[in-house]
């Protein structure tokens, strides 16, 4: 079944968060964020993709986020873009194959779309179609067009891949104000993209569990095509809504003055938050679920679970009942005790 098929049948999970989580693995550079690794270490990438898919993810997505010219460019790498496309879309077909996922390419927000300036849409529609043209000629399912913080510039993306006949799940990146940058509303910008013919519309990074959720009943009332929620699994606030803005009382002075995007770690969300949040977004009707920049395996887990699913990788989901101090067993009983009174 594609995608359509699959979404009428039940929801679907999509894993992203390659970039973080592949950072953390000392893969990828923070700072410029190019997927380089799928050139210098393919074996992580496809080893990332296959424990995704294990967790319970239902889509490989290659790794070709920030895969464009003008990334590329920046590290001086931009003469190897055609290779590093193709070999990100062959590491994600064959685990695709393997697991019988759906298989996605990916295109992004290219920071250099300026919506008054007509050369930089020219720019953006050109890198778009090189990139979307790979995964056309890679057999992908559908074009994953995302973290578009310009409704225009997604516009773009959905145009180019509509035009090469493939489905595409289209998602805006709403920062500090619930709106696009050029001032549209989250659910009016979100039907715009559905009127221009993308096939599943919402939300991805920026945005944690928390923050994002209230933003979603609103779309899902506007459109008429299934919607998509992808937040960071990190504890964004009220005050401080998109995750680039966070900041660790606990260790008030890393490079920068804040979190992002290296000193997250103590704001990461459980498995547990996450869980809540897929629940909660299902019950609003959202069909396409994943989370974004930060994710580990287990937070996939813990979205799978949440559904109702037991992934290969829930054998190894907590069980509290065998632990040498929580569990059952008189051992465990007399053990607990003992350390109790030393609490």
């Amino acid at each position: 079944m594609g995608l359509l098929e699959r979404l009428d049948a039940a929801p679907i999970i999509c894993a992203e968060g390659y970039l973080f989580e592949l950072e953390r693995r000392g893969y990828v550079q923070a700072g410029p964020f190019v997927p380089e690794v799928v050139l210098e270490a393919p074996e992580a990438v496809a080893t990332l993709h296959r424990e995704f898919v294990r967790a319970g993810s239902d889509v490989v997505e290659a790794f070709t986020y920030y895969g464009h010219r003008e990334k590329l460019r920046a590290v001086g790498r931009e003469d190897d873009i055609e290779q590093l496309n193709r070999t990100a879309l062959a590491i994600a077909a064959e685990v695709a194959r393997e697991s019988d996922a759906l298989l996605a390419g990916n295109i992004s927000n290219t920071h250099l779309f300026e919506p008054d300036d007509p050369a930089t849409h020219v720019r953006a529609r050109a890198m778009f179609e090189e990139q979307v043209g790979w995964a056309a000629q890679a057999g992908v399912d559908f074009v994953i067009a995302e973290t578009f913080p310009f409704c225009e510039e997604a516009l773009l993306a959905v145009r180019e891949v509509t035009a090469a006949g493939l489905a595409c799940v289209a998602t805006l990146a709403i920062f500090k104000d619930p709106v696009t940058f050029e001032g549209a509303p989250v659910a009016e910008a979100c039907r715009r993209l559905a009127d221009a013919g993308a096939d599943v519309v919402g939300l991805n990074c920026m945005r944690g569990p928390k923050t994002m959720l209230p933003l979603l009943g609103p779309i899902v009332a506007a459109v008429d095509v299934p919607v998509a929620a992808l937040p960071v699994p990190y504890r964004t606030t009220k005050a401080t809504p998109a995750f680039v803005s966070l900041c660790d009382t606990g260790y008030p002075s890393p490079p920068g003055g804040r979190a992002f995007p290296t000193a997250l770690d103590p704001l990461l969300c459980n498995r547990y938050e996450i869980a809540d949040f897929t629940a909660s977004a299902a019950a609003l009707g959202v069909r396409y679920l994943g989370l974004c920049c930060g994710a580990g395996p287990h937070h996939i887990r813990a979205m799978a679970e949440a559904l109702g699913r037991t992934p290969p990788a829930s054998r190894y989901s907590p069980d509290m009942a065998g632990h040498a101090l929580f569990g059952d067993s008189d051992g465990a009983a007399s053990a607990r005790t003992r350390h109790e009174q030393r609490l």
